[in-house]
C-alpha cells in the first residue's frame, strides 16, 4: 500500500477503493457503466436510452471513482468525453 501511496496515482487509491466495497456508483452510473459491458472494448455510450446526453457529472464522477477512463478525443466534439470502462469498472457492475 505504501508503494500506491508514493506513486501518487489517483485512479488506483479509487480503484482500492472501490474493489474493497467503499464506494459506490448511484442509478445512474451504474446503469451507465452496465452500458459498456456489451460493446466492443468496453465503450460507454455518449446518450442514454431515450437519446439524452449523458450528464458529464455523472462520466466525471465515474473516471474519478477510477471505474471509467478516457478514451480517445473525439475531434468532431472535443468537449465530448468518450470513455470506456475499466477493469475495476467491468467487476464493480458485473458482480465478479
Amino acid at each position: 500500500m505504501a508503494q500506491r501511496a508514493l506513486a501518487g496515482a489517483k485512479g488506483a487509491h479509487a480503484a482500492d477503493a472501490a474493489a474493497d466495497g467503499h464506494a459506490r456508483p448511484s442509478a445512474q452510473q451504474r446503469d451507465w457503466l452496465m452500458r459498456g459491458l456489451d460493446q466492443p472494448g468496453g465503450k460507454l455510450p455518449l446518450f442514454d436510452r431515450d437519446g439524452k446526453r449523458i450528464n458529464e457529472r455523472t462520466i466525471r464522477a465515474c473516471i474519478e471513482q477510477g471505474w471509467a477512463e478516457p478514451w480517445f478525443a473525439n475531434p468532431m466534439k472535443p468537449d465530448w468525453l468518450v470513455c470506456k470502462l475499466t477493469l475495476v469498472g467491468r467487476k464493480l457492475v458485473s458482480g465478479a
